[in-house]
């Protein structure tokens, strides 16, 4: 089984939460209801957001070839890599903004780009949605599982992957 499909939940999952900790963290620096070093915690998950993003996108490439096989067009996971790059990318620069926040001397001034920093998370949330969006149809759409279900290279991908409903089963 590959492992791509296990690891790029984190990301995903991530990405959807850095906006909430990094606007709760924001808010508590601001208003001084923490000190400034709470700005930390919010670098680190970023950082995690980086880094399972990264073997998120290699664990994808291992897989690339086998799937390629099974593909009619390529044109799908051509735009999901590409997607993928563009997600890592914008979460690497995001991160460099938290960085720069939480060891800028002036507070004011990090402040100010820990503010940046918090817009770029959702970014970077938008841009997984896109990434997301590109792998299910790769999955779902193209047939991209085929690859890993014994499946001959351009056969149709399944119809349904839910059981029809027996209306016997009431109890």
């Amino acid at each position: 089984m590959p492992i791509h499909p296990s690891i790029v939940h984190l990301p995903i999952a991530l990405s959807v939460l850095m906006p909430l900790l990094a606007m709760g963290l924001l808010v508590a620096w601001w208003r001084d209801w923490l000190p400034r070093r709470v700005w930390i915690i919010g670098l680190l998950m970023q950082a995690l957001l980086v880094g399972s993003s990264w073997a998120a996108l290699e664990t994808g490439e291992a897989d690339e070839e086998r799937v390629e096989k099974v593909l009619a067009n390529e044109d799908p996971l051509d735009a999901h890599e590409e997607a993928a790059e563009v997600f890592l990318f914008a979460a690497i620069g995001v991160l460099t903004v938290f960085a720069a926040s939480a060891f800028m001397p002036n507070a004011g001034l990090g402040r100010s780009l820990a503010t940046l920093a918090t817009v770029g998370t959702f970014v970077v949330a938008g841009l997984a949605y896109r990434v997301g969006h590109a792998g299910g149809r790769l999955v779902y759409q193209e047939g991209a599982a085929q690859a890993y279900t014994g499946s001959t290279a351009g056969a149709a991908p399944a119809q349904s992957m839910t059981r029809p409903h027996d209306d016997d089963d009431d109890d």
